[in-house]
């Protein structure tokens, strides 16, 4: 791997411009970058149209925000970020992004789009079936998806004769490197791109990544704390908890910046710490969102508060995760107490305010990413899964109420067939349905042990929703 000197002479550019990208990746090139290695910055970008807003408040600001950060305590710090150096506004044909895409001085193509932007099913192979963007994107060659977008690049890049590129994921994706690979190829091989599969296949790496920082969306009063902190009328701040991390395997084609020198982690395999944190973490905060949205509470910190959810999130990685995570052949090289410990602290931060309707969204990417492993090997093994259990038949009860019209707010699923689900709770036995949902479950739907313990959760969560 090649390391540049040059100021500004290597560009990564980052599809999706949310709050999570300019909390977590802009923020780490933004540190390296005040330390002196200044040899690489991004140019950004969106490839749907519903952050107009933010991205004519960015480019307004020259690609400038600032980064709130807040601790447990409540202390907080203001950081004007300077990592952007272009914003690039929406344009359906992207392109503008491709020109940039394609240049030879982008050495890393970045993305955020959440779990459900990968349109993957159960076997992790694409889903056209369910998802009518990816299927118009292979129908008539759009770049409506993250798949259509990155053949636009990179076939451009591969007409100029263009030098390699790695492409890298920021979501929390099981293995997401490998995932976006495959299923990079899958999306250019169904639409008879053979040329470009083969030249993609040798020209790029997807190292795998993990990435962590609570970042809820942010509040109205965010721009008037930043105005009267700092006296700048900030039109696109962004707010987080104070711990962040970023956990990448090292693995790039085409150079990359030195971020070990502000606290990523560099690695072989991100695999132990990927698992650790997709279980604990993310499977926890979901299971914290949507019991505390049947409670009718609007903000986590406010679910961490009630002792029988933080009992469930507690026993769920206690007597189910730790064990899958740190087996006698395999010990994991976390201390996953420890790291559960952290992790509810986390989420007990008053000041944060991260909402349950941001958390709770997108379950039907989230259970067959975050929960179904979990339930998979504790039902191999013989052993009892009813801790884990709890968060199926929570997102029952919470599909329930959605179904109903009875949430207190609107719930997005990207992954979610809404008619399919209306029709699940329509039939003698919704809860049969629910565990026979191959979406959800793969090959677990239908299976005996799964339904017996997912029903059993069910009957105590009634009891203690009406405690």
């Amino acid at each position: 791997m090649t390391m540049q000197t040059t100021d500004d002479t290597n560009t990564i550019l980052h599809i999706g411009l949310g709050s999570f990208h300019r909390a977590h990746q802009a923020v780490y090139l933004h540190a390296l970058r005040e330390s002196g290695s200044r040899d690489w910055f991004i140019v950004g970008g969106t490839i749907r149209d519903e952050m107009a807003d933010t991205l004519a408040a960015l480019q307004a600001q020259g690609g400038t925000y600032t980064m709130e950060t807040v601790d447990p305590d409540g202390v907080r710090r203001y950081e004007r970020i300077k990592s952007i150096h272009e914003v690039i506004p929406f344009d359906p044909a992207l392109a503008r992004m491709t020109e940039v895409g394609a240049a030879d001085t982008t050495g890393i193509i970045s993305f955020t789009v959440t779990e459900a932007g990968y349109y993957l099913d159960v076997r992790h192979r694409l889903d056209p079936q369910q998802h009518p963007d990816l299927a118009a994107d292979l129908a008539d060659g759009g770049c409506r998806t993250l798949y259509g977008a990155l053949t636009a690049i990179l076939r451009a890049r591969m007409a100029r004769g263009g030098a390699p590129v790695t492409l890298l994921n920021c979501d929390n994706l099981r293995s997401n490197g490998t995932r976006l690979r495959d299923a990079l190829s899958e999306f250019l091989l169904l639409r008879g791109e053979t040329a470009l599969q083969a030249w993609v296949g040798a020209n790029t790496r997807c190292p795998c990544a993990m990435v962590d920082r609570i970042t809820p969306r942010p509040p109205p009063e965010l721009a008037d704390r930043v105005r009267d902190a700092t006296g700048w009328d900030d039109r696109a701040p962004v707010m987080g908890e104070d711990f962040i991390q970023w956990v990448i395997e090292d693995d790039f084609i085409a150079g990359r910046p030195a971020w070990e020198r502000v606290g990523v982690q560099m690695v072989e395999s991100v695999h132990a710490f990927e698992e650790a944190k997709i279980r604990v973490l993310n499977a926890s905060h979901s299971c914290i969102a949507w019991a505390g949205s049947l409670l009718g509470l609007q903000f986590i910190h406010e679910g961490m508060a009630v002792p029988a959810i933080r009992q469930m999130a507690w026993d769920y990685v206690t007597n189910d995760v730790i064990p899958c995570l740190h087996g006698d052949e395999h010990p994991s090289p976390i201390d996953l107490a420890q790291y559960r410990d952290v992790v509810l602290r986390r989420f007990g931060n008053a000041h944060v305010r991260d909402t349950n309707q941001r958390v709770a969204m997108d379950g039907y990417s989230k259970i067959p990413g975050f929960v179904v492993p979990t339930l998979r090997e504790r039902i191999a093994a013989g052993a009892p899964c009813d801790s884990t259990a709890m968060l199926p038949a929570l997102f029952f009860a919470f599909l329930q109420r959605w179904h109903q019209g009875t949430l207190a707010f609107d719930y997005a699923d990207g992954a979610m067939d809404a008619d399919a689900v209306h029709a699940m709770f329509d039939a003698p036995d919704p809860l049969d349905a629910y565990c026979r949902d191959p979406v959800l479950w793969g090959p677990l739907a239908g299976n005996a042990a799964l339904a017996s313990s997912i029903r059993q959760s069910t009957q105590r969560l009634a009891v203690l929703l009406a405690a």
